[in-house]
């Protein structure tokens, strides 16, 4: 794969290494709502086909991108909080524990922490190593060790959020069904620049935003639901949701049965025509790259660069136990904020999480990109 930096209008002047924080808008995209943003000057040019077009084509596109082979499992969202929302109101975690990392993104513990309170579930944090020698393996070691008989659910990410550690989902997801507990990912930080396949990891649902690996507009984002969620209730009740919306002479005729699968999970007016069609042009460039693609080119930019790094006396986690497109740098004494504010007096953006450096790179990156940031760090 080759840089893709003429696909996106960043500033010259800029070293943007922080996809993870948001990504850049593909131009293409940007035409694409300024567009949409005019159609609504001649709403009478809006049928009710345009209603349901794009959002079938967006779960037929992103069910590619994860290799699902039921569109209909996938749901529009505005935000990975309502996708988890979802999940929280048709689980029943009864006196269970519920297994989440340390450290991992608020929308991802805040639903779960409404059920220590009204199912009396327990949430059990998994903390890292103190040191830093093989952290990611004691850390996946670790998850493993915790999921026993009493375990509910599993809520995690692929990547965390903050420094990158992969996450064995493989593994996780084995454990988890031999127990019967759930498995709820959060695929923010990884689905569109680092492989998932559902098919592999089966699990029970799948939560992304759109706006930053996607690449999609803020705002906007996809779910998978699997089966342990087909008759569940949504946590709101709208209309284009119900069996026959598509007849909207109809619409009266009160239907108590959903649409098929998972759209019974959609937001209401998901049909955005601005955010929507945005979305489904981004999931399409992904797909026409291939996410194992992405990810391959990440590494071919980042391998010498963090190889120099490490001569420098930073840590970086193995490759084993991280991605190529996001991953924490740390070191002993590292002072983070007098390397935030050199970072920004060179126009090098990288994101500042606890005691470690997020560095994010994507397709509009190149190495040249990552030894501006290896220079800055002595």
């Amino acid at each position: 794969m080759e840089n893709q930096s003429a696909l996106f209008q960043l500033d010259s002047s800029v070293t943007y290494l922080n996809g993870a924080y948001m990504s850049p808008l593909l131009t293409s995209l940007a035409k694409i709502g300024e567009r949409q943003v005019r159609a609504k000057l001649t709403p009478y040019k809006i049928g009710a086909d345009n209603f349901f077009e794009n959002v079938k084509a967006v779960k037929q596109e992103f069910s590619r991108l994860i290799n699902s082979v039921e569109p209909d499992r996938i749901a529009i969202i505005p935000s990975v909080s309502y996708g988890l929302a979802n999940v929280a109101k048709n689980v029943d975690v009864s006196d269970k524990e519920i297994l989440v990392v340390s450290e991992q993104f608020p929308s991802n513990i805040y639903p779960w922490k409404e059920l220590e309170k009204s199912q009396n579930a327990k949430l059990i944090t998994i903390s890292p190593p103190d040191s830093l020698e093989n952290r990611g393996e004691i850390w996946n070691e670790r998850i493993l060790a915790a999921i026993n008989s009493n375990t509910g659910m599993v809520a995690i990410a692929h990547t965390h959020w903050a420094d990158g550690t992969l996450f064995n989902l493989k593994k996780i997801r084995k454990k988890t069904k031999e127990i019967g507990a759930l498995l709820i990912i959060d695929g923010t930080q990884s689905v569109g620049a680092y492989p998932f396949d559902v098919q592999e990891i089966e699990p029970d649902a799948l939560i992304c935003a759109g706006y930053k690996w996607l690449m999609g507009p803020y705002g906007i984002g996809v779910a998978y639901y699997g089966p342990a969620f087909d008759n569940g209730t949504p946590i709101e009740q709208n209309w284009i949701n119900r069996k026959d919306s598509e007849n909207f002479a109809a619409l009266i005729n009160y239907e108590d049965n959903y649409q098929a699968g998972a759209m019974r999970y959609s937001v209401g007016e998901q049909s955005n025509f601005i955010l929507l069609p945005m979305m489904l042009e981004a999931i399409r460039q992904l797909n026409a790259w291939g996410v194992n693609s992405i990810q391959q080119y990440c590494k071919s930019i980042t391998e010498q660069p963090l190889a120099l790094l490490k001569t420098k006396g930073y840590w970086v986690e193995e490759l084993d136990f991280r991605g190529s497109h996001l991953f924490g740098i740390r070191k002993e004494g590292m002072n983070v904020e007098l390397i935030k504010e050199e970072l920004e007096k060179h126009h090098i953006f990288v994101s500042i999480r606890g005691t470690s450096i997020r560095v994010s790179p994507n397709v509009y990156n190149t190495e040249a990109d990552m030894m501006k940031l290896v220079n800055i760090l002595n």
